[in-house]
């Protein structure tokens, strides 16, 4: 049962369900007043990413969000993938395979515009019923390798869990001299886009 006091605008008789385990996500959804139940979907995101051969980021970022999406998909329930991907200067960057691939994502994106693409698909009964990608760029400031290297011993494995090897909500902040587009965008979840899917759908009050 969906507590109403807490979430009055909910419509739907059992929570969203959020095809990821991210804590931008989920604490989006939740400060938002969209009830869900977190199951992070169990695909390879790097067989998915070398199937799509010269894909542009937004459609890698789509379909990583699809899959995740319809391999969560139960009866009945409204089910959201998301995934976010990194550009520059015509490279593509997922999540870092592992530290030393986090080391030189931001050796490279170091004095550099990046773009993030947060891509969504949200999913009822096994079909798609909404997608769109937000977009948002991130200029990098020029970083020492003191600082690249006191970051990571700072952070940890956690620089592996996002595209560009940063979680801007916490010490990734210090990575930047510019941002430019939506903060939820930038955490993941294009919000807007998700309520306004979630509306239309009459899973939220309009």
């Amino acid at each position: 049962m969906i507590d109403q006091q807490t979430f009055p605008f909910w419509r739907e008789s059992a929570p969203l369900i959020l095809a990821s385990k991210s804590a931008g996500r989920r604490q989006a959804l939740l400060h938002s007043g969209v009830p869900f139940e977190s199951i992070p979907a169990d695909v390879d995101e790097r067989a998915i990413e070398s199937s799509l051969g010269g894909a542009d980021a937004d459609a890698i970022a789509l379909a990583l969000a699809r899959a995740k999406a319809l391999a969560i998909s139960a009866p009945g329930r409204l089910v959201l993938g998301a995934d976010q991907v990194a550009s520059c200067e015509g490279r593509i960057f997922g999540k870092p395979a592992n530290m030393q691939e986090a080391e030189a994502l931001l050796r490279f994106l170091s004095g550099r515009r990046h773009r993030l693409h947060s891509a969504i698909a949200l999913v009822r009964d096994g079909a798609i019923i909404f997608e769109t990608v937000g977009v948002a760029d991130l200029t990098m400031r020029k970083l020492t390798d003191e600082f690249i290297a006191a970051y990571l011993a700072a952070v940890g494995k956690d620089t592996l869990t996002s595209a560009g090897a940063y979680q801007i909500e916490g010490l990734g902040a210090q990575l930047f001299s510019k941002v430019e587009g939506d903060h939820w965008t930038i955490m993941g979840l294009p919000l807007l886009a998700v309520l306004e899917a979630l509306r239309r759908e009459g899973a939220l009050l309009s």
